[in-house]
């Protein structure tokens, strides 16, 4: 009887400490993507805080001032009551790639690459990407028939009521069809404006293709 009770004291204890966890992760409670439209990025992302089983496979690993996080997708995981939570980008820690999605903006002079709410500058001796603070304010718009802008001053219309996620994958597939066919990734590259004209116009004629008005 005395192993008994020492055995449920324990697991009452083990449920107490997961209970905040389970209330948090459990599908009735999660709560649900974040939607970030910031630029016209438009695309979803986990509520920061959430604890995760673990990160995604084939995450970017790094540490920065003695913590350790994962990147991928756009989204940054940190280590939380012996598992993981998604987080915010820490400030000058550095990545070696973005996601193909990642919106190309210019503030003041400068390009950005922008996902999630982060911002990142590239640095080409280091062929990495630097989490930086917001430059500024951002604009945003909370409709799905707001034009999507691609590059520095293209922007996308869907004239078919695609779905976000459709448009999400029509302007990933272009992306990487107009950077196959001019050899310029916005993502990776910088200056060379000749280059950047091709890209552009590559990624015009490959959306325009799928039924989209391209300004």
């Amino acid at each position: 009887m005395k192993k008994q009770c020492v055995v449920m004291a324990a697991a009452a204890l083990v449920a107490s400490l997961l209970l905040p966890v389970i209330g948090i992760a459990g599908p009735g409670n999660r709560p649900p993507p974040h939607l970030d439209n910031a630029y016209g990025h438009n695309h979803p992302y986990p509520a920061r805080g959430i604890p995760v089983a673990h990160p995604p496979m084939g995450a970017h690993s790094t540490h920065f001032q003695g913590q350790r996080y994962w990147f991928a997708g756009g989204v940054w995981y940190g280590g939380y009551r012996g598992g993981y939570r998604v987080v915010g980008a820490p400030y000058g820690s550095y990545v070696p790639w973005l996601p193909v999605y990642t919106t190309v903006v210019m503030l003041g002079g400068t390009q950005y690459y922008y996902a999630n709410e982060t911002y990142y500058l590239y640095h080409s001796d280091l062929n990495q990407y630097e989490v930086v603070a917001s430059p500024g304010a951002v604009a945003t718009t909370s409709s799905t028939e707001a034009p999507q802008p691609v590059g520095d001053n293209i922007f996308v219309y869907p004239k078919n009521g695609q779905s976000a996620d459709v448009q999400a994958r029509d302007r990933y597939e272009c992306h990487r069809w107009a950077a196959d066919q001019t050899g310029f990734d916005p993502t990776r590259s910088e200056g060379n404006q000749g280059r950047r004209t091709d890209y552009l116009r590559a990624q015009q004629a490959c959306l325009e293709g799928r039924g989209y008005t391209v300004k």
